[in-house]
């Protein structure tokens, strides 16, 4: 079985998260959608509230799994029998980013990372984006998941 960990702290859960995931559910017959527990982080939704707007997006898919975690992601991806992360490049800065973390986690754990450019309509869009726009009090209907919009 093909299995592959989605982390991030999906505060909230995007547009561009979904891009990520849906266009990976063609590769992998699970993949565990994460949600980082980290303790010097401040969130705007506290992690059961994260935890539900996932569900409500992916809930019901079965090749879908909504977990959370603490800790490194790789030591996760052990637990949970996961051989592949899977991440979401916007921009070459995330790419430059991304690339010291996953080759830090293949050398320490094994896990091989699987990279995925997000669509053109959807490169723009990030969390704290999203969450700036909420603390002014904009909309932000067309950047998140419609299932999503009642928790906002």
């Amino acid at each position: 079985m093909k299995r592959a960990v989605f982390p991030g702290s999906f505060d909230p859960i995007t547009l561009g998260h979904t891009d990520v995931i849906d266009r990976a559910l063609e590769l992998f017959d699970e993949i565990i959608v994460a949600v980082g527990i980290n303790v010097d982080k401040k969130y705007m939704f506290d992690t059961g509230k994260r935890l539900e707007m996932i569900r409500a997006v992916y809930g019901r898919n079965p090749k879908i799994r909504i977990d959370a975690y603490r800790g490194l992601t790789v030591d996760y991806c052990h637990r949970q029998k996961a051989d592949f992360i899977l991440r979401g490049l916007r921009n070459p800065q995330d790419f430059e980013f991304e690339k010291a973390i996953a080759q830090t986690n293949r050398k320490l754990g094994g896990v091989e990372t699987v990279f995925f450019l997000t669509g053109i309509e959807t490169s723009h869009i990030s969390s704290s984006i999203v969450r700036d726009i909420l603390r002014n009090g904009g909309k932000v209907d067309q950047l998140v998941p419609a299932q999503i919009i009642p928790y906002l």
